[in-house]
């Protein structure tokens, strides 16, 4: 829903930093004032609460942001309605007015100003979703964080293990799994693991169960047969210690996701809308949440499925210049939200009939795996929309019926 600019008492532009705030005022009477802020939770109460008295009335606040300490803090008062800017829109706003691209601080607070007033067609204010939806947004985009820790702690042992004891990672293709990181925490040199006895070896190996248990024979033959990448005890002590301890950062970030996990998939069964998404194919513990808090629950935010498409950086750009044109991932999106309707879509191809069969036809066009699995998102973002929109699960069933009904030729095939 669009908001007349007309409506607020006065309009502020906000280039927020860590310590301070530039910003740029305009009043009714067309009037602008320059001021800073501290960046301090009494210091904005003082600033907010004086300039609502002064005006009398509703403040529009715009901004490069769109969650974060300081939209958390204007948040809390009625009287203010934030509208984030987009980054390279400000940029390239800059850069009309600035042909340095030099970035300065209360410039950018105007320009922000300047970019609310002028297109408020195209900047939309945050409409805060509910407590329980915004509590499940951030549970989310922190287990994001763990999980890319996690894949840089493995990387970074992964590099440590190259350096004096390589093997490992020969015998293990899963450098996260937790006989792979007990392995290393218990025998944390080749010369060590060299010393214990097969049947120590062999009962730790078998003692986790699972498909592992195959291996453990010819493990134990490596073993015997390894010879040390070094011998030179200096190097092996420092990045023994330096192995145990990134071992251990693994594993507690590891527990942490985990509990993340829990959490997320709690909250996730008391929502309303999770039956909705619970109901797609293939979603998982995973990806249903992630899938929720990407779309949240306003149903005025996505007026049709092309801005999903847009938003999740699904669909494709094309880009003219002369004779020439050529097509490219939509940059400006969120990587993440991407990697999610790509993730699953993917799981799709083996978990729902025309999925499996739209994505086969893909390939029989010659087009690779990942070309493949972005045109089934494409397409599952315009069910995913209307069940969304209309708040109905998906049913597989009556999907194919409609499909046969309108001589789909996706059932030819």
């Amino acid at each position: 829903m669009m908001m007349s600019i007309d409506q607020f008492a006065a309009h502020v532009g906000l280039d927020w930093a860590d310590k301070k705030h530039d910003v740029c005022i305009q009043f009714k009477n067309g009037e602008r004032r320059f001021e800073v802020i501290q960046h301090t939770p009494e210091s904005l109460d003082t600033w907010l609460n004086t300039l609502h008295k002064q005006v009398n009335g509703r403040i529009a606040v715009a901004l490069e942001l769109k969650k974060g300490p300081i939209v958390y803090a204007l948040q809390k008062y009625p009287f203010i309605t934030v509208f984030p800017v987009h980054a390279l829109s400000l940029a390239r706003y800059r850069q009309a007015f600035s042909p340095s691209g030099a970035k300065d601080d209360p410039q950018d607070a105007e320009l922000a100003l300047d970019l609310m007033l002028r297109y408020p067609e195209k900047i939309k204010p945050i409409e805060p979703s509910t407590g329980e939806l915004r509590l499940l947004q951030q549970l989310v985009e922190q287990r994001r964080l763990l999980v890319e820790d996690k894949r840089r702690f493995v990387n970074r042992l992964i590099n440590t293990l190259k350096q004096y004891y390589p093997q490992p990672l020969e015998w293990f293709s899963h450098r996260d799994s937790g006989l792979f990181l007990d392995l290393i925490a218990r025998w944390p040199s080749l010369q060590l693991l060299k010393r214990a006895r097969a049947n120590t070896i062999r009962r730790f190996l078998n003692s986790k169960g699972g498909p592992a248990v195959k291996h453990t024979e010819s493990r134990i033959e490596h073993i015997r047969n390894a010879l040390p990448l070094t011998t030179d005890q200096y190097v092996i002590e420092a990045n023994m210690l330096l192995a145990v301890t990134q071992v251990k950062q693994i594993k507690l970030v590891v527990e942490s996701i985990k509990v993340y996990d829990v959490r997320i998939d709690e909250l996730f069964k008391t929502l309303p809308d999770a039956d909705i998404f619970k109901s797609l194919p293939g979603i998982g513990p995973c990806m249903g949440p992630r899938m929720l808090a990407a779309l949240g629950d306003n149903r005025n935010r996505f007026n049709s499925a092309e801005e999903i498409q847009n938003y999740a950086g699904i669909a494709p750009v094309t880009e003219r210049s002369g004779q020439k044109s050529w097509v490219h991932w939509r940059w400006q999106c969120s990587k993440f939200v991407r990697q999610t309707f790509v993730e699953w879509a993917a799981k799709t191809v083996h978990t729902s009939y025309w999925a499996g069969i739209y994505y086969q036809g893909q390939r029989s066009k010659g087009k690779s795996h990942q070309s493949a699995v972005r045109a089934l998102a494409f397409k599952w973002i315009r069910i995913i929309y209307r069940c969304w929109k209309t708040k109905c699960c998906y049913d597989e069933a009556k999907y194919l019926k409609a499909l046969k009904e309108r001589d789909s030729p996706l059932l030819k095939t």
